[in-house]
């Protein structure tokens, strides 16, 4: 343990174009040590829930660099999401290697937006930085930061810009105090804000955050987001990464994206040094305790019993002390298994042997609400079932309630919650199984296949599964979203026929939740979760654009040709060990 650190304040570090960034930045006194470098557009000198990791690496040896971005808190230049994060991590990481105090081993830790910080940064490609620590990030700012299934993250990407942009116009004089009561207000009031329409009506955001706006003009993957994207360069990414993450987290999917593709696709010297961490958690994480929404997962499931400020450390000792050696090793993949309460380790994911398995929907056509007819069941539908039929009225949505959600914990809280109230709504489609005889543990990526069809030139369609205990209790489990004219991502936008059946696939996101025995499995259906994501109007429309909105009639179609589905990823207990805690 070091003794004695230094703090220097308000350290200016050069951008190339001439942008100064300020950074704080405690050593050891006396020491030439490895960086570790925390870059956050949430205002360095509050530390805040990094703060004691920060202290502690400081404290054990690591020279601590926490660095206001571009355009944030006293860095100068113009903040802009995303878009100069590779070149000013580059930057930054190169003034920081060659300074006297630190031995030219760099690494990268936080959460969040700080994780697009660490992944751009390893993006650039500089040599000083071996190791980094995401935690709750993305992998595509289109799939999964903006968009999802092609639906906008309304909740989210308003809420997260008004905060943001709140922020920056009270620190600045050039913004009028009309402009900054109007953001103000419209955070406040986030429900109400969330239904204007078109979604980019806010005038008040166009001086201090123009790229809502910008977001809302790309609403497809376009060479706007390729060139940002992570995932398009794992085969060029050599660093190690200790990806965390929660399962109910809304960047869950570029977390566990994060980690498979750089194993799968990162260069030979990097694929053993991607390490995985996922628990209970929501965005908050490792931070939030419980309990998570409604639900207690148990002091056990938390960030701080498993001590992971100071697996961090160890993680850290790891790669920039000791070449790579085995020293402070830990399993690759370490995951909560809800249901279960367990913490488990695995070699890989998804989990080797993964059993998917389809879980078929049923019913006699009236599967409205959790009272309806209709069934979940491995059994494949015969010819004779009638399809099931809704009303999806965008002005009367399905309302979010809980799921992988940030960051609003007064408009939009996520986590567990009892899902019954949705399940009562006549425009929900909910297929129960019977009670299990033994458990079923569905660890893995989660997908339902939906043949359906609409009146509409375009819709979405939603699902959701559910953990039903005994006593009726409905726990979310995870969610997802089709926009129906965006249903081939790479294919740009589709058109919609009324009437005809299509074939739509889901993506889940993914879990680890053991559903015990007399618990039953659940899927609802339905064509909104707003605010979460924003309504489709039903009209055609680039939902960004519309202000009119229409009525659809959904329906659907399960039998004969139409085996629409949810597909579950099954594993056996060989799949995973227990995790021991002296590791």
């Amino acid at each position: 343990m070091i003794e004695s650190l230094s703090v220097d304040r308000m350290v200016a570090i050069p951008m190339r174009d001439g942008t100064v960034l300020r950074a704080d930045i405690y050593r050891p006194v006396g020491q030439r040590c490895p960086a570790l470098i925390f870059r956050t557009p949430y205002d360095r000198t509050g530390l805040g829930m990094y703060g004691t990791l920060a202290l502690r690496a400081a404290s054990s040896g690591f020279a601590v660099v926490m660095q206001d971005t571009r355009g944030r808190g006293a860095s100068g230049g113009r903040f802009t999401p995303f878009v100069f994060e590779r070149e000013d991590g580059y930057d930054s990481i190169d003034w920081v290697a060659s300074q006297s105090w630190c031995d030219g081993n760099v690494g990268m830790f936080g959460g969040s937006y700080d994780g697009v910080t660490q992944w751009q940064a390893a993006m650039s490609g500089h040599p000083a930085l071996k190791a980094i620590a995401p935690n709750v990030t993305a992998s595509s700012y289109h799939h999964g930061w903006v968009y999802r299934g092609g639906a906008f993250q309304l909740s989210f990407s308003l809420g997260w810009t008004l905060s943001l942009a709140a922020h920056n116009a009270a620190r600045d004089a050039s913004v009028s105090n009309e402009v900054r009561g109007a953001l103000t207000d419209a955070l406040d009031d986030l429900q109400d804000t969330v239904l204007t329409l078109p979604l980019d009506k806010h005038p008040y955001l166009d001086g201090v955050a123009p790229y809502y706006r910008e977001w809302l003009e790309h609403p497809t993957y376009d060479e706007f987001w390729e060139r940002l994207d992570v995932s398009r360069a794992y085969p060029e990414i050599s660093v190690a990464a200790f990806n965390m993450g929660g399962w109910y987290d809304t960047f869950l999917g570029g977390t566990l994206a994060n980690f498979a593709g750089m194993r799968a696709e990162g260069p030979e010297a990097a694929r053993d040094r991607q390490r995985l961490l996922v628990g209970p958690w929501p965005h908050e994480g490792l931070f939030s305790g419980n309990p998570v929404g409604s639900w207690n997962f148990g002091a056990r499931s938390t960030g701080g019993a498993l001590d992971v400020d100071g697996q961090q450390i160890r993680w850290f000792d790891r790669w920039l002390r000791d070449g790579g050696d085995s020293a402070g090793e830990e399993p690759p993949v370490l995951l909560y298994a809800m249901g279960a309460s367990q913490w488990r380790v695995a070699d890989s994911w998804p989990l080797p042997g993964t059993d998917y398995q389809d879980w078929y929907l049923h019913s006699g056509g009236r599967a409205n609400t959790l009272n309806g007819d209709g069934v979940l069941s491995r059994d494949r539908p015969g010819d004779g079932q009638p399809p099931d039929s809704y009303v999806y009225n965008p002005r009367n949505p399905v309302p979010t309630l809980g799921g992988s959600l940030c960051c609003s914990p007064v408009h939009t809280k996520g986590g567990v919650y009892d899902q019954r109230p949705i399940e009562a709504r006549e425009d929900v489609l909910v297929y129960t199984s019977e009670p299990l005889s033994e458990p079923l543990d569905v660890t893995g990526p989660i997908s339902v296949v939906l043949h359906a069809s609409t009146s509409a030139l375009d819709t979405d369609w939603t699902a959701k599964l559910v953990d039903v205990g005994p006593c009726g209790y409905a726990r979310n489990v995870s969610d997802g979203i089709v926009r129906a004219s965006h249903r081939e991502p790479k294919a740009g936008l589709q058109p919609v026929v009324p009437g005809e059946v299509v074939e739509y696939h889901l993506d889940l996101g993914a879990t680890s939740n053991v559903f015990q025995p007399g618990h039953r499995i659940r899927i609802e259906v339905s064509s909104s979760n707003f605010p979460h994501f924003d309504r489709n109007p039903n009209t055609g429309e680039l939902p960004g654009r519309s202000t009119e909105m229409i009525s659809a009639l959904q329906n659907i179609h399960h039998a004969g040709a139409h085996l629409s589905r949810v597909v579950l990823p099954v594993v056996s207990p060989e799949a995973t060990r227990p995790y021991q805690t002296e590791h």
